[in-house]
């Protein structure tokens, strides 16, 4: 049975409010469990939304992060806001695509510089886009699947050895409650992400009994700049929400998650009815979601 994770709305500070949480200190923070300070992360899509806001919290608790996103100015806005906190030295910035193996290479020879061991893998990075299926052009198929899944499926296996070569590694996705159930207009990203769900399951299965554990995240609606970068769709594209969160407050529950080693969360209490509503009555939820 999954086990929901729920917090107070002002449980989560904004960004804006908190700067991403500079309270939490290096030997304060809300990870009770598994503890990021002297640990080297790596955090994908870390230039803006979740990535960025996790990226900042994990320097916060004194976690070293390799920060992969392909935006040179937000990573060089990123390390500017995190040597404002003093942690400067936290943050490995890497300049790449997700999809291009020159950039898992550029991961992996960081992590051999250091001790090469990996103690948290996030694959955050993540497309989408609305519209029919029946409209859509098969590449857009293709791109969404590529850096939704084949992406972090391959870098995690590049990453394993390093994995497993910690005492305590974590290995996070980040999926969607549309991982679960998939609603119409989005039928790419839906099947990226009940991919990202699968693969999560069976992972997690197989590496019981090693140092790895396996979380998988599923967000409903976030507030970041996803939406702004849809991928072959109308400018004015809008679909179902079923509950929205800031970025920072999906961040919260993420670590959360990893410190208390839970193998999923459903986040946000419209995301959680969709899924068990699912469940529970399958025809009445193809009834309430067709077009």
């Amino acid at each position: 049975m999954l086990t929901p994770l729920v917090g107070k709305q002002d449980a989560y500070p904004t960004c804006r409010q908190a700067g991403c949480l500079p309270h939490l200190s290096k030997r304060t923070h809300d990870l009770a469990h598994w503890n990021p300070s002297g640990k080297l992360a790596v955090v994908t899509g870390a230039s803006s939304g979740i990535g960025r806001c996790l990226a900042k919290r994990l320097t916060a608790a004194g976690c070293r992060v390799i920060a992969v996103a392909r935006r040179a100015d937000r990573l060089q806005s990123l390390s500017e806001e995190i040597h404002r906190e003093g942690d400067d030295d936290l943050l490995l910035p890497i300049r790449g695509d997700v999809t291009d193996s020159a950039t898992h290479d550029q991961i992996e020879s960081l992590i051999r510089s250091r001790d090469g061991s990996l103690d948290l893998l996030v694959n955050n990075a993540g497309i989408g886009a609305i519209g029919s299926f029946e409209d859509a052009t098969e590449s857009r198929l293709r791109k969404i699947m590529e850096v939704n899944f084949f992406a972090p499926a391959q870098l995690t296996r590049r990453l394993l050895p390093y994995l497993k070569s910690s005492d305590d590694a974590v290995i996070c996705n980040l999926g969607s409650v549309l991982g679960h159930r998939a609603v119409p207009d989005k039928s790419e990203y839906c099947a990226s992400k009940f991919a990202m769900h699968g693969w999560s399951d069976a992972l997690r299965a197989e590496l019981a009994g090693t140092s790895v554990r396996v979380t998988l995240v599923s967000p409903s609606t976030t507030e970041s700049e996803f939406f702004d970068v849809l991928v072959d769709s109308d400018a004015n594209a809008t679909s179902k929400s079923f509950g929205s969160w800031p970025a920072d407050r999906v961040a919260a529950a993420t670590l959360t998650a990893i410190g208390k080693r839970r193998s999923e969360v459903i986040l946000s209490l419209g995301g959680k009815l969709l899924v068990y509503a699912d469940r529970l009555c399958p025809p009445l939820m193809n009834w309430a979601l067709r077009k």
